[in-house]
């Protein structure tokens, strides 16, 4: 199993919309809106890394309003 925090920025207004959407995606175990340097933070799983980068490059970033992604990959899981 593999794991990933996503950071997102969204455009000015859309982070609502864009976080509901990305809280409804396969993988996503959790979506939140936040304060700081990014506007929401996705935890997502998947088999290995190369299904976490599908679901980021085909999934999260495709989502209308979403401008830019950082994604940390998790590399000690309990």
């Amino acid at each position: 199993m593999a794991a990933a925090y996503v950071l997102v920025n969204a455009a000015p207004g859309r982070t609502g919309e864009a976080r509901k959407k990305m809280s409804e995606l396969p993988g996503v175990t959790r979506a939140d809106a936040v304060t700081g340097a990014y506007d929401i933070i996705v935890h997502i799983e998947g088999s290995d890394i190369s299904e976490l980068g599908n679901r980021v490059v085909s999934h999260i970033q495709s989502i209308e309003g979403v401008t830019q992604t950082m994604t940390c990959v998790v590399v000690e899981l309990p």
